[in-house]
């Protein structure tokens, strides 16, 4: 048994409906069915009754559920207790990002902390927003700069740093690279590179919005997991991409990167960045991250 089987038990009993719960916490329906079972197995009875219409608690799920509750809210105590003494004696930052913010936000926020703080060690964990927040709540993670999703924890703090804008990736010899700019209308008949919905829910949605206040529907050819990946399909001639600005950083041969042209450049066009922390949770390190970030923030904002 273990942290993660209690809270998809407790979310399920709150919700009673296992895709809601596996949404809200923000993992794939399967393997949240997974650590239900899991925990069945290992108490021997089952806690749920799941029919084809509904999910409702068994007499043992019903019982159960506050002594779950007591049992994490103990272990999320004792996690909170020795992640204190550790920052309380550590000198290293644990910083997670995205992708995009890893290409464009933490080479320029990042020299300036070492430079403030030549003694702190600043170790970097780069991935999708999905496993960052659970990093977080662990206390792997100090901080992470990440697209904050739609249920947000209420364990965590979130905080808007800026919204980043939307470009096109095209190959280099395609019949629109030589503009300046692209408009939505423009890709009517392109075909798409999206990432999957399932682990990238704001880059994907990107493109299926301008399309859609367009009056237009993506003719998406290709589903890619990582930006590095989109991008080298792009280069490949698979199809064009709408991708965050800072994924031009990526540097791929053949491959242009034009602004995109919007009706309103906000919110539509653009996504949100912002910084999380394990909520109640003090951390001078962290903080001074933070303060550096807010005195550079608006000529950060300017290159997204």
């Amino acid at each position: 048994m273990n942290k993660m089987q209690l809270r998809c038990f407790l979310t399920a009993a709150e919700t009673l409906h296992f895709g809601r719960a596996a949404q809200r916490l923000e993992i794939l329906p399967a393997s949240f069915g997974r650590q239900v079972k899991q925990l069945e197995d290992h108490l021997g009875v089952a806690l749920f009754r799941r029919t084809t219409r509904d999910v409702t608690l068994t007499e043992a799920g019903e019982a159960a559920v506050e002594d779950a509750r007591d049992l994490l809210a103990q272990i999320d105590a004792f996690e909170a207790k020795v992640r204190a003494v550790r920052m309380a004696k550590s000198h290293v930052l644990r910083v997670g990002a995205i992708d995009s913010a890893a290409a464009g936000l933490l080479p320029q926020i990042l020299p300036l902390m070492r430079a403030s703080h030549p003694d702190l060690e600043i170790q970097i964990v780069e991935q999708k927003t999905i496993h960052l927040l659970p990093k977080l709540l662990s206390g792997s993670l100090d901080i992470a700069f990440c697209r904050p999703p739609d249920v947000r924890d209420p364990r965590l703090v979130f905080r808007t740093l800026f919204h980043e804008s939307a470009v096109v990736a095209l190959p280099a010899d395609h019949r629109l690279a030589s503009r300046d700019r692209i408009d939505i209308a423009d890709l009517a008949d392109e075909p798409l590179i999206v990432p999957d919905r399932r682990s990238r829910p704001h880059s994907h949605d990107l493109t299926i919005i301008l399309f859609l206040r367009a009056g237009l529907t993506a003719r998406i050819s290709q589903i890619a997991e990582e930006k590095q990946t989109i991008v080298n399909l792009v280069s490949s001639g698979t199809g064009l991409a709408i991708v965050p600005r800072w994924t031009s950083r990526l540097r791929v041969q053949g491959v242009r990167f034009l602004p995109l042209r919007t009706k309103d450049a906000a919110p539509q066009a653009k996504l949100i960045l912002a910084s999380a922390w394990a909520r109640n949770t003090r951390d001078p390190e962290r903080d001074a991250l933070m303060e550096l970030l807010d005195g550079h923030l608006s000529e950060i904002e300017a290159s997204a």
